[in-house]
C-alpha cells in the first residue's frame, strides 16, 4: 500500500516534469546555452539573492510581494518566454499564474534555486 501512494503521487504530478506552464532546470540550462537573451525572472527578495543560493547571471529581480504593480517593467519581454525561478519553485509558481494572467509567455522553473545549485 505505502509503495502504491508513492507511485501514485509520481504519477499525478508530484515529481519533477514539465508542462507548457514548467520548465526542469535541465531545461532552462539547455534555454540559457543556445539564446543568450533568455529571460530569466526571479521573484525572491534582494537580500536572498546575496544569501548562499546565489542567483543566476542577468536575472531581472522583481520580488513576488511587487510583481502584480511593476509588471509594466516586463512589458519589453512580453513577447518572449520568461522562466520564472525563486528558492523552491512555490513564489514563482504564483509568479507564473500571475503573468500567464497577464498575457506573458511564462514559465516556473521546477525546484527553484535548491534544485539549481543541486545539479551543478
Amino acid at each position: 500500500m505505502f509503495i502504491a501512494i508513492f507511485n501514485m503521487m509520481g504519477f499525478f504530478g508530484f515529481s519533477q516534469q514539465s508542462n507548457d506552464s514548467t520548465m526542469t532546470i535541465d531545461e532552462l540550462k539547455k534555454m540559457m546555452e543556445v539564446d543568450s537573451t533568455v529571460v530569466i525572472l526571479d521573484v525572491r527578495t534582494p537580500e536572498e539573492l546575496v544569501g548562499p543560493l546565489g542567483k543566476l547571471d542577468k536575472v531581472i529581480n522583481i520580488p513576488i510581494q511587487e510583481l502584480e504593480r511593476r509588471l509594466n517593467e516586463l512589458i519589453p519581454f512580453k513577447e518572449k518566454e520568461i522562466a520564472v525561478i525563486c528558492r523552491s519553485g512555490n513564489r514563482s509558481n504564483f509568479g507564473t499564474s500571475i503573468l500567464r494572467s497577464n498575457g506573458f509567455k511564462a514559465k516556473n522553473v521546477l525546484g527553484g534555486m535548491i534544485e539549481y545549485r543541486r545539479k551543478q
